[in-house]
């Protein structure tokens, strides 16, 4: 019998008010071979992407585990694995079709990890992963800005929904190339948390966007992202984009949405999806280890911040449940983190 190990999974999509929502259970201990690598997970993230799958989760015989920001150290590699090492502590994403970390030792495959970043803590690298390969992505993968310090001056970008996860490293990471950032958010806080983001321009997302850029003597801008609602922005999106401009967004639309409205324009329109990568293990796979590599630099170099704003203590279904019920809530502002290992009774 294979040696068995903690984790908090589930067996049918639930309420998080629901204890069976998230639980304290056993899985087998995995074993790494080819590409792969296993970490002992140390710290976990929560974002979106795992209570939209926890909620609609069909029933399973065999608990299922979520989990795809982490922070560990590698105690096993795979025979094809050339550029770690046992003992190395790393930080990753994952990718959304295997077990995920919310277990003691998680699989991942080698091209999608990097070293932890060094000048920050462990609980502050777990934060990033996921909202950073997205972020970047987005940006200097689906639209031609390129990736390096100031080198989009004159460029303007309107990014929808700065204050939230990708949006909040979304912001840092076009100020960094260089971009004008501008961007929407509504309640006080969320407004702070922008500008201390170092935001240009924070739009009030129910006023006219188009009213707001007019007072402050912008007509259109070059690049846009959609981090909420599709259905909603891309009409106005493509009425303030340049022509020829560019729009990527990562929520998916629940409507038709008029894309003849970017025909006249030429806008391009590309969606954004962090997981296509290790889904489909495409040939530029290790692309996402590379980003992270260099997410990792600008957080020790200070030139990004963390936007770990919550930590709990101990890798367990309670802790994880709470972590949840905030992300539903939608009035989380930066990532929760949960750290100190597999403490679960």
């Amino acid at each position: 019998m294979s040696e068995q190990i903690k984790a908090v999974g589930f067996y049918k999509g639930l309420p998080i008010s629901d204890p069976n929502s998230m639980m304290d259970v056993k899985v087998s201990r995995p074993q790494a071979a080819g590409y792969d690598v296993l970490v002992k997970v140390a710290a976990v993230s929560v974002n979106p992407v795992d209570t939209k799958m926890r909620q609609t989760h069909p029933e399973t015989d065999q608990p299922t585990v979520l989990g795809f920001d982490a922070v560990g150290e590698i105690v096993a590699v795979g025979k094809q694995v050339g550029n770690f090492q046992v003992g190395d502590k790393v930080y990753y994403a994952g990718v959304n079709n295997r077990p995920g970390s919310d277990q003691e030792f998680q699989l991942v495959d080698s091209r999608l990890i990097a070293h932890a970043p060094q000048a920050i803590s462990s609980e502050e690298a777990a934060a990033m992963p996921l909202t950073s390969l997205t972020a970047w992505e987005a940006l200097f993968e689906r639209m031609p800005i390129k990736a390096a310090a100031n080198a989009n001056k004159g460029k303007k970008i309107l990014i929808v929904n700065g204050a939230g996860g990708v949006g909040s490293i979304a912001i840092q990471l076009a100020k960094w190339a260089g971009l004008q950032v501008i961007t929407t958010a509504a309640r006080p806080e969320t407004v702070e948390w922008v500008k201390n983001l170092d935001a240009d321009l924070v739009l009030d997302y129910h006023q006219s966007l188009k009213a707001q850029l007019a007072a402050a003597q912008i007509t259109t801008v070059d690049f846009a992202t959609i981090f909420q609602s599709t259905d909603r922005y891309l009409p106005i999106l493509a009425d303030l984009v340049a022509p020829e401009g560019f729009i990527t967004s990562i929520v998916e639309n629940v409507a038709p949405l008029p894309m003849g409205l970017l025909k006249a324009k030429s806008i391009t329109l590309a969606w954004e999806f962090m997981f296509t990568k290790g889904i489909y293990q495409t040939a530029d796979m290790a692309s996402q280890g590379k980003i992270l590599t260099q997410i990792a630099q600008l957080l020790d170099e200070q030139t990004l911040r963390s936007t770990l704003t919550l930590t709990l203590t101990g890798i367990n279904a309670e802790n994880l449940r709470h972590a949840h019920e905030l992300v539903e809530s939608n009035q989380m502002i930066g990532k929760i983190v949960v750290t100190g290992g597999f403490n679960a009774a």
